[in-house]
């Protein structure tokens, strides 16, 4: 059978479609976001994909916030890191100290002509990613702080008035009592135990949690958190917890899905927890600040960034790293930047998102969802900074570790914050030598 050459050229021709759809530069964005947060990640690439056709982002899931950490480094040691790693707070200094591994993100947006003013950025997140030298390192994704969150269906049967959360610890020890009275087996539980009951509460009530500005004026740096606040603190919850007030759930957000679930009336964690509430509570809840104690000078003050950034990593095509700032660009749109906090409750990083936010009415409908942006826009001083420590994912465990002691009542307060801060210390001295020069 003879074939024309018309026919040949067809054919030829019609395999030039995918191969010039393979023109695309993909982006790989290795993250840790789960459950509806998980969800949102995969719309902000897929809103981006579709708003253009030379880049094409690819969000994958790498575990944990520290198995994602651990993850990247043995692939930028292999040559094949992702070109874009989300990387918690508690990472940061490891990330800063990591020369030849990132990418400023300063220089990956001037690099491609892309508009980047840090001075767009709420303070308190922008100086958080910010080098000594005034660089911006990183890119502000899913910023977050430590809030209240309450069921107002137990508090309501349990008698309590469900238009205000208790404001101060004596509050909150009060509400759990009248709850466990009315039969709640879990009047009060904490997620992030450290981050929210030692380095927000160090901040909310402007006491040092370390020295050298919490470590972001140096890294030599020492922990500071067996002051008496902080002894009277944890001695404090574990008296709650002999009594039944407070129950542990667990590390890290484990706890979380106690409070979704209705067990546990009141809990302490991330306003990144606002989406998981909104989709999947079946109770009347509350957002409000954190408990605070009346009687400490200064007290509130304001709460500590959580949450994690976008590092850009070093070793990639110059088409790759355009693509990574066109990605950032798009996110950043005050509009993008609205919606994601509206839905996640993670921070609006930029002051135009806050605004349009602000201006939308959403703050009007939906009581509370302001709390972490009021948190962390209130004064700043060298205590409420930011924490900003080496090796600090070894200090968190550190922290689960001792105050899980405390908790089953193997420990006082005194004794498991002196060891926190005499095997927090190790680390801090181990990362500083480590880093010299």
């Amino acid at each position: 059978m003879k074939i024309r050459l018309s026919t040949l050229a067809f054919a030829a021709c019609a395999l030039c479609a995918p191969l010039a759809s393979q023109a695309q530069t993909e982006i790989q964005w290795w993250h840790s976001m789960t459950a509806v947060n998980n969800e949102w990640v995969n719309d902000l690439a897929r809103q981006f994909n579709d708003s253009q056709k030379d880049y094409k982002v690819v969000p994958s899931y790498k575990g944990s916030y520290d198995e994602s950490m651990t993850a990247a480094i043995a692939a930028f040691r292999a040559g094949n890191a992702p070109n874009i790693l989300q990387v918690f707070e508690v990472g940061t200094a490891t990330m800063m100290a990591s020369k030849g591994a990132i990418v400023p993100v300063a220089k990956v947006m001037k690099d491609a002509g892309e508009k980047f003013d840090p001075s767009d950025y709420i303070s308190a997140v922008a100086g958080y990613y910010t080098a000594p030298n005034g660089q911006m390192l990183s890119f502000p994704l899913n910023s977050s702080t430590t809030i209240f969150y309450i069921n107002k269906d137990a508090f309501k049967a349990a008698g309590l008035p469900t238009d205000k959360a208790p404001a101060t610890w004596p509050e909150v020890v009060a509400a759990a009592a009248k709850l466990k009275a009315a039969g709640h087996k879990c009047p009060f539980t904490t997620a992030w135990q450290g981050w929210t009951q030692l380095e927000s509460f160090s901040a909310w009530h402007n006491v040092e949690f370390a020295t050298k500005s919490n470590g972001l004026a140096g890294l030599d740096a020492r922990m500071k958190i067996n002051s008496p606040l902080h002894v009277r603190h944890i001695d404090n919850l574990a008296n709650m917890a002999k009594q039944g007030l407070f129950v542990y759930k667990g590390r890290g957000n484990v706890p979380e899905a106690s409070f979704v679930s209705g067990e546990c009336a009141m809990i302490n964690t991330s306003s990144g927890f606002y989406g998981n509430v909104a989709k999947n509570a079946k109770f009347a809840y509350g957002l409000a600040p954190l408990p605070h104690y009346p009687d400490v000078a200064g007290a509130p003050q304001n709460t500590v960034i959580g949450g994690a950034s976008l590092w850009v990593m070093s070793g990639k095509k110059p088409a790759e790293y355009q693509g990574v700032a066109k990605f950032f660009s798009f996110i950043s749109t005050p509009e993008v930047q609205s919606a994601s906090h509206k839905r996640t409750g993670y921070l609006p990083v930029t002051t135009a998102a806050y605004q349009l936010t602000e201006k939308s009415g959403f703050y009007k409908e939906n009581p509370g969802t302001d709390v972490a942006v009021t948190q962390m826009i209130r004064k700043v001083t060298d205590k409420s900074r930011g924490i900003r420590l080496g090796n600090y994912v070894q200090v968190r465990a550190i922290e689960d570790e001792e105050l899980e002691q405390v908790w089953s009542g193997k420990k006082t307060a005194k004794e498991a914050l002196d060891a926190i801060v005499t095997r927090g210390n190790e680390q801090l001295e181990r990362f500083q030598k480590a880093n010299k020069g």
